[in-house]
């Protein structure tokens, strides 16, 4: 039936998620998710927003923009929302980078980036990490129509400080900079406070991770107003409604519960330690993460081999069978118990 296809259709390479596991009792280490519940106060939000379920959501989900502005000191209309921020940046991608001159954006990067950039025609280049999996700013200063970097980085975990953002931006003035900060609240630094005065910058941010709501698929921008018309008219093409009344709902409720966030940061934080710090004493160079995530490799044992072995023991972690990364393990910072478990089934294999 591919007769049928639409021609992008028959080039595109579809990003492959994490797995998603079945069976109870998995050590589920894979996709990065929150090994936290959200606050409590999400549920009471969405039970309250249940009798309200025939009618269609606010369109513009205004009460959660404004929750944003005010969590994130920036005005309601220079916030944008979508069905996680992966809907956010696929918007951005059409809305704002599709141009002649390349996208650049990581060789070792989120592996979405090609994709969208096959699916949406989008011309780019993979600017190489160096060898020790660092962006560098020089390697930037060349002809393009935007910049598009995650920060922290993924799958490497490695960030760039606030003030390397800013000079990207003074260099760049005339390219749009776009920062995904899916990982930002584990110890980086955002550069929401940078859009006050660069009109060439975005910032993407999701609520799966830090505020553990990866089921309720909920994302958002901060940028400068004409950034964000440009993709509230991309959205209004494409889906007048992307967040439900339940969605809306718990992400207020979580974005209002800041003891909650701060808390369960600071256990994620300290158990990212902890891990690295086994994982080194096994013999594994783990790279230096501000993530909730930490990759690493082991000088005798395979990446893809690894991970095998692992899954075969209950414990998923993530593999990439990519050049340059091959022989790494991307591994969710879980539990305490987690964390310790994972380092038990390592010790024995190794």
């Amino acid at each position: 039936m591919s007769r049928f296809w639409s021609p992008v259709v028959h080039t595109l390479s579809p990003y492959v998620p994490g797995e998603q596991p079945k069976q109870d009792g998995v050590i589920k280490l894979n996709t990065n998710e929150n090994p936290y519940p959200p606050s409590p106060r999400v549920a009471e939000a969405i039970a309250s927003a249940m009798s309200r379920l025939r009618l269609y959501p606010d369109p513009r989900a205004s009460l959660l923009r404004e929750a944003i502005a005010s969590r994130y000191g920036v005005a309601p209309d220079e916030v944008f929302v979508g069905n996680g921020s992966d809907e956010v940046l696929a918007h951005t991608f059409q809305a704002l980078l599709k141009h002649d001159a390349p996208l650049l954006f990581p060789d070792v990067t989120y592996s979405f980036f090609p994709v969208w950039s096959e699916l949406y025609g989008v011309s780019c280049e993979a600017v190489p990490l160096d060898a020790a999996m660092r962006l560098q700013l020089a390697d930037y200063r060349r002809p393009c129509s935007a910049i598009l970097l995650p920060n922290p980085n993924a799958p490497t975990g490695i960030a760039l400080p606030r003030a390397a953002i800013e000079q990207l931006l003074a260099e760049h003035p005339e390219q749009l900079v776009v920062i995904d900060e899916a990982y930002v609240d584990f110890g980086a630094e955002s550069a929401v406070p940078l859009v006050a005065r660069h009109d060439n910058l975005l910032v993407v941010q999701t609520l799966s991770k830090s505020r553990a709501l990866a089921g309720l698929r909920v994302g958002f921008a901060i940028g400068k107003r004409p950034l964000i018309e440009a993709l509230d008219r991309v959205k209004d093409s494409f889906n007048s409604y992307p967040l439900d009344r339940l969605a809306i709902a718990g992400a207020v409720a979580a974005l209002e519960d800041n003891a909650w966030f701060a808390e369960t940061c600071k256990r994620i934080i300290a158990s990212r330690e902890t891990l690295t710090h086994a994982l080194s004493g096994l013999g594994f160079e783990v790279l230096p993460s501000l993530a909730n995530f930490v990759f690493a490799r082991h000088p005798r044992r395979g990446g893809a081999e690894l991970a095998a072995a692992l899954r075969e023991r209950g414990v998923l972690v993530r593999h990439f069978g990519r050049p340059r990364i091959k022989d790494f393990l991307r591994i969710t910072v879980g539990t305490e118990d987690q964390c310790s478990r994972l380092v038990g089934v390592l010790r024995s294999l190794l």
